[in-house]
């Protein structure tokens, strides 16, 4: 089993920025890739970016290509830079990873194991 935690959510007006982080415990050798995910009031939930462990290949939703950055912090750990931050993107942000092979990144379908999720509201 693994356990993920969020962090770094909160209020930015605009054209602002916020750092996401999420910290991985338990089973983490298993762990093939992680990445973010988010889900606005009444939508599905999206993919927005991942991060191979294996390759180091990074992966982003056309929306958030040149705006948001994910990197991996240390051994167990990820963070999603968010820059120039616009009302589309207000969600509950969700840290996943997976353990399965093959992974496709953007398909929800193939992560594991998911976080709590940590709000962002981007707002004037």
């Amino acid at each position: 089993q693994v356990h993920l935690v969020e962090s770094g959510g909160g209020s930015v007006q605009p054209g602002g920025s916020l750092t996401l982080s999420c910290v991985a415990s338990g089973r983490t050798l298993e762990i093939f890739g992680m990445g973010w995910f988010r889900q606005a009031p009444g939508k599905e939930r999206e993919f927005v970016a991942a991060l191979s462990w294996r390759t180091n290949s990074e992966y982003y939703q056309d929306s958030v290509k040149g705006r948001f950055t994910i990197s991996r912090d240390g051994e167990n750990a990820v963070s999603l830079q968010m820059n120039l931050l616009q009302p589309e993107d207000s969600a509950t942000y969700y840290c996943t990873a997976t353990s399965s092979a093959p992974w496709s990144p953007t398909n929800r379908a193939d992560y594991d194991y998911w976080g709590q999720g940590t709000p962002v509201a981007v707002s004037s």
